[in-house]
């Protein structure tokens, strides 16, 4: 290996890993990769540099990006982050090389997680929330397998065609190598009626992918009647003006944190929520942190909840999620703390106002028309194009905006969040006025 000592592996160490697993070459490892996403040239790194040279290189790098101005949304939502909280987040008492199982000694980490905890129930009415997991659509992923071995080992439990795309596709997949019948509908309301399934759990949004805000009127006591439990995928930053998953009947609540300060960023990263009626917390993946004193009285932290069964009998495990997305919780956290009640309300008022407004403007172009008509939303909607959907992304692309995000029934989604201005959204349709489409 030459100079290079500190390389891990050895032609020899790889040769004996490959015999090990019965493969011939690390090509061959890699077989089922199609070929056109391996890289067949040279990589285009430089060669070595002063730190100077490559602070330089990678500042030339990062112009070379264009920044485009957010319409879109569709899960991951373009709203403000206040500076201070990479300073708080970065502060040592959080920080930590690993799970807090030796709490005299994990107190700023155990805090963060019950106080996450705690704004995550108070956001959706739930009576507990654990210490998270790596996304929205794993959470609701974990919540339909929650529902199966809440009821029993029932095993068909009915989702929501209205799901984001992402987690219906992760729902999929989790169904599959479960054993769990996933059956997907516009109309639960008429699957859960039915009464021939055999039912263990129903999963609905809060806010579904067009951004409609949905009602779900006599759905839980229609799901309780058939024994199953009832499941809302949410974005937490808007139930500061929507309806909770608890005033809607539901038993678990789960959503993804995104939407609560955290910056876009290349697909990630992410944070999962699930919070739950008290009577199914056993059942709750992951960990829960509570509140207790110490020797001398004073307030502390610790682990309360685990389900032994991930570390001792994974195959009776309801899950086996043992990571969290700590770092994320304790940003939303710290965002949660900033922004307050009023914040986020005031942050909803100014997504329903610019959303409406831009709305009504797309309209009044004449090159749309309303599918939802009526249906009420908040930040987020869709529309029926009557032009050329291509030409209108590339003009809104050529004009430094992405919007016009088209679904697969061939409708266009915009969002506004608080973020963008009037004189942005005046701007966007004047492009959509002007384009030849």
């Amino acid at each position: 290996m030459g100079t290079f000592t500190y390389f891990p592996h050895t032609q020899e160490d790889i040769r004996t890993m490959l015999d090990r697993i019965g493969v011939r070459s690390l090509d061959e490892l890699y077989a089922d990769v199609p070929s056109e996403f391996i890289h067949k040239g040279e990589y285009g790194l430089p060669s070595a540099r002063s730190e100077e040279e490559v602070r330089a290189w990678f500042k030339d790098l990062a112009g070379k990006n264009t920044e485009l101005k957010v319409f879109v949304g569709a899960g991951a939502y373009d709203h403000y982050t206040p500076s201070v909280i990479p300073y708080i987040t970065s502060r040592s008492e959080f920080l930590t090389a690993y799970t807090p199982y030796q709490c005299e000694i994990s107190q700023g980490t155990l805090r963060y997680i019950f106080e996450w905890q705690t704004m995550i129930c108070a956001l959706t009415g739930m009576d507990v929330a654990n210490a998270s997991v790596y996304d929205g659509p794993s959470a609701a992923a974990e919540a339909m397998r929650m529902c199966v071995a809440c009821t029993r080992k029932r095993n068909t439990v009915v989702a929501s065609s209205g799901l984001l795309p992402n987690v219906l596709e992760t729902l999929r997949t989790y169904a599959r190598y479960s054993g769990i019948n996933l059956v997907e509908t516009w109309d639960v309301y008429e699957a859960v009626g039915e009464g021939t399934l055999d039912l263990a759990g129903v999963i609905v949004p809060s806010i579904n992918r067009f951004g409609v805000i949905e009602r779900h009127l006599g759905l839980a006591d229609l799901v309780h009647e058939a024994g199953a439990l009832l499941v809302e995928y949410c974005d937490p930053s808007a139930l500061s003006v929507v309806k909770t998953p608890a005033e809607w009947g539901a038993d678990i609540a789960v959503g993804d944190g995104q939407s609560l300060g955290i910056p876009l960023c290349y697909g990630g990263p992410y944070v999962g929520f699930i919070a739950c009626r008290e009577q199914w917390m056993r059942k709750l993946p992951g960990r829960i942190v509570g509140q207790t004193a110490d020797a001398e009285g004073r307030r502390a932290f610790v682990l309360t909840l685990q389900a032994r069964e991930q570390h001792i009998r994974r195959e009776k495990a309801t899950s086996n999620i043992c990571s969290n997305e700590s770092l994320m919780a304790l940003w939303c956290t710290v965002y949660l703390s900033l922004m307050g009640p009023e914040g986020m309300r005031k942050l909803n008022a100014l997504c329903y106002e610019g959303s409406h407004y831009l709305h009504d403007a797309l309209l009044a172009t004449g090159k749309f028309a309303d599918p939802f008509e009526g249906r009420e939303f908040l930040k987020e909607f869709a529309l029926k194009p009557l032009c050329d959907v291509k030409k209108l992304q590339q003009a809104l692309l050529d004009a430094g905006f992405f919007a016009a995000l088209q679904t697969e029934e061939g409708y266009v989604t915009f969002c506004v969040t608080e973020r963008r201005t009037r004189e942005e959204i005046d701007a966007l349709v004047k492009v959509v006025k002007e384009a030849e489409l």
